[in-house]
């Protein structure tokens, strides 16, 4: 992928992945042919304020873990009402790092 639309592809997607991790995609994602970089840059990310809100309104109920394909704690989650709140405030303070990870571990499968 060329270096323009390397950058391009971060500034507009870099919020939705780990800060620590632009080095190495930002090299990897140079590696890539043209037609993986147009479906990476055609693709919906997962933004982590989004992954907040629904923490925020509909964690108890688990759909914050839904949203992120973890489907067996958000059924254990739902069960428990969010872990009688207590899961509930801990997913508020992990829901970016976890919704940054999915991303990332999106792109790989990709790359």
């Amino acid at each position: 992928m060329e270096k323009e639309k390397i950058d391009q592809f971060l500034m507009i997607n870099g919020k939705n992945f780990p800060e620590e991790s632009m080095a190495q995609l930002r090299k990897r994602l140079a590696d890539i042919n043209e037609s993986k970089a147009n479906m990476l840059i055609s693709m919906e990310w997962k933004s982590p304020m989004v992954g907040f809100l629904f923490a925020f309104f509909l964690g108890t109920y688990g759909i914050d873990r839904f949203w992120l394909k973890e489907t067996g704690l958000g059924i254990f989650k739902l069960i428990t009402i969010g872990g009688c709140g207590i899961w509930w405030l801990i997913d508020l303070f992990t829901i970016s790092k976890r919704t940054k990870a999915f991303n990332l571990n999106k792109l790989n499968s990709i790359l």
